[in-house]
């Protein structure tokens, strides 16, 4: 584990309670770095958070990234509290029904793209404004190698994790000139609950996306974190709107 300066940074992570949330949540704290988790399972967050607090400030927040109105509440308390944030990484995710496009439902669709993609624009809504007042600010969006390959059968995932990719490089170049910087992160196959719960309802799928990384195995969750870490830090000065693979060599652009 690397350290990065992160000294006196205040750093949200949305679906911190597990797996890359989680690990850069700990790289986090080991950096310096105080760090409040956002899920929606609060025993899950109440044991990150037992599990976390040695390294130093931790808190947690029961919130629905999906719902605008709560991201708008819990980031009032947060700023209350803190008085600004410096980082924001966007992990909160959902592995939606593997289906021919035909199948999938109205409610299908309005899940992938409600967690997934809107959960992305509430919080950089919310937090946004005082990152710019205050002429500092990372951003770090998750997106999913199925958002750039167009996976069959995964219609709404792939177009919700895709949109990411666009907010992401939408939102860099706004505010470019403004000491906030926007990047993502492109995580192919990864050894996380997401996954998991992915191999269990398409195992076909999952064999056939493993099959596609030429280094024959899954991501590591804390070799996500580096990268989260120093997208976070001012190591990362002149990189923003850019999205960058953890592929294990599959991705091909």
């Amino acid at each position: 584990m690397n350290i990065y300066d992160l000294k006196g940074k205040r750093a949200l992570v949305t679906g911190g309670g597990s797996g890359i949330g989680y690990a850069s949540a700990q790289l986090f704290l080991h950096s310096g770095a105080s760090v409040e988790l956002w899920g929606r399972d609060m025993a899950k967050l109440q044991r990150a958070r037992d599990e976390l607090e040695p390294l130093g400030e931790v808190h947690i927040a029961s919130v629905d990234v999906s719902k605008g109105d709560a991201v708008d509440a819990a980031a009032k308390a947060l700023l209350a509290r803190w008085g600004g944030l410096d980082i924001l990484f966007n992990c909160a995710g959902h592995s939606t029904r593997v289906a021919p496009l035909a199948e999938l439902t109205y409610e299908d669709w309005r899940l992938a793209t409600a967690i997934n993609l809107d959960s992305v624009f509430h919080t950089c809504r919310a937090f946004v404004p005082g990152m710019v007042a205050q002429g500092w600010g990372r951003i770090i969006n998750t997106t999913s190698q199925a958002g750039k390959d167009g996976n069959p059968f995964m219609a709404c995932y792939v177009a919700a994790k895709a949109g990411v990719i666009g907010l992401t490089k939408s939102l860099g170049k706004e505010l470019a000139k403004t000491g906030v910087l926007v990047n993502a992160i492109c995580p192919t196959v990864f050894d996380t609950p997401l996954v998991a719960d992915t191999v269990e309802r398409a195992p076909d799928a999952m064999a056939a996306s493993l099959a596609k990384i030429p280094m024959e195995r899954m991501g590591r969750p804390e070799e996500a974190a580096e990268l989260v870490a120093w997208l976070s830090s001012d190591a990362c000065s002149f990189n923003t709107g850019v999205t960058f693979d953890l592929s294990g060599g599959r991705a091909v652009y």
